[in-house]
Formats: structure tokens, C-alpha cells, sequence
């Protein structure tokens, strides 16, 4: 179950690096949309992070967070390609709050668990300025792209499709 130790998980990540992030607090908010109008960004500055889940063959599943932009979808069949895979989709909210330690809405760009494979297109690392929920709906981060790249360590891949999910 999530509590605020993922927050504090990531705050100390980051104070700790010496990483310049600003803070932004916001009426609470998961929607990548919406809350990107509290914060006053485009949507495409946004993180927008999934967890899916992908079957690999009948034994092996693995779990996936897919970072793209926030004003773009995951491409699921690109995701399938780049493991191999016989089926991928979305998780359900138990499962990707258990795996993410963050209730959705909130999820970070960050895995702080290895059963959690980290993936973000390029276009989220390349941004000058990232936004995204602090694994609070009250709170978001600001940060840069290549800030994130350094310390979350995503593989990076072409994952987003047009479009908002």
C-alpha cells in the first residue's frame, strides 16, 4: 500500500544528488490534463506514467512503466515489439499500485522497484522542463529532462503513438 515514503523516497533522491527541482503545490489532481492546467504547462510538458503489464509467453510476464509525453499515448504494439512479446496492456490499479508505490494518478517517473521495468520515450527525456505528480495528488515536480534521464536511468525508446490516452 502507498504512503508518503515514496515522496520522501524521491525528495531525498534528489536532494541528495543536489538535482534542482521546484515544487508545485495544486488542489488534488491525477489527470494528466487537468492537472497540467493547475501547474499552467502544455500538456506535452508532462510525464505521463503507465504501468503495464507484458506476457512475454504463457510463463513469463513482466511489468512495465511506460513514461511518455502527457499529450501522447503508449504505443502498446511498440511495447510488445521491444520485448518480444505476446500480449501487453494495461495493469490493474492494485497491481500497479503495489508495483509503482503510488496510488494511480500519482505514479512518478521513477521505479523504486526492480520488478518494475523503467521505459521513457524521447521525447520525455529531451524536455527542458518535466512536470509530473510527486506521487501525491496535491504536489507535483518540476524537473529537466535530462535530470531525470540521469538519475531514474530509463532504457529510452520510441514508446509514445499520437494522441492522448
Amino acid at each position: 500500500m502507498p504512503d508518503n515514503g515514496t515522496y520522501e523516497r524521491l525528495i531525498s533522491l534528489l536532494d541528495s544528488t543536489a538535482t534542482a527541482y521546484e515544487l508545485i503545490d495544486h488542489e488534488p489532481e491525477g489527470t494528466t490534463e487537468t492537472v497540467s492546467a493547475l501547474r499552467g504547462h502544455p500538456v506535452s510538458e508532462a510525464a505521463k506514467c503507465l504501468v503495464l503489464m507484458v506476457k512475454i509467453d504463457r510463463r513469463v510476464t513482466r511489468h512495465v512503466l511506460a513514461v511518455v509525453p502527457g499529450d501522447r499515448r503508449v504505443d502498446l504494439a511498440a511495447i510488445r515489439t521491444l520485448f518480444a512479446a505476446r500480449y501487453v496492456g494495461f495493469c490493474d490499479a492494485a497491481t500497479a499500485e503495489r508495483l509503482a508505490h503510488a496510488v494511480p494518478g500519482t505514479v512518478l517517473p521513477f521505479s523504486f522497484d526492480p520488478a518494475l521495468e523503467l521505459v521513457a520515450d524521447p521525447d520525455v527525456v529531451a524536455r527542458p522542463c518535466l512536470y509530473f505528480n510527486a506521487a501525491r495528488l496535491d504536489r507535483s515536480l518540476a524537473m529537466s529532462g535530462a535530470d531525470y534521464a540521469r538519475l531514474a536511468e530509463p532504457r529510452v525508446e520510441r514508446i509514445a503513438g499520437p494522441g492522448a490516452d
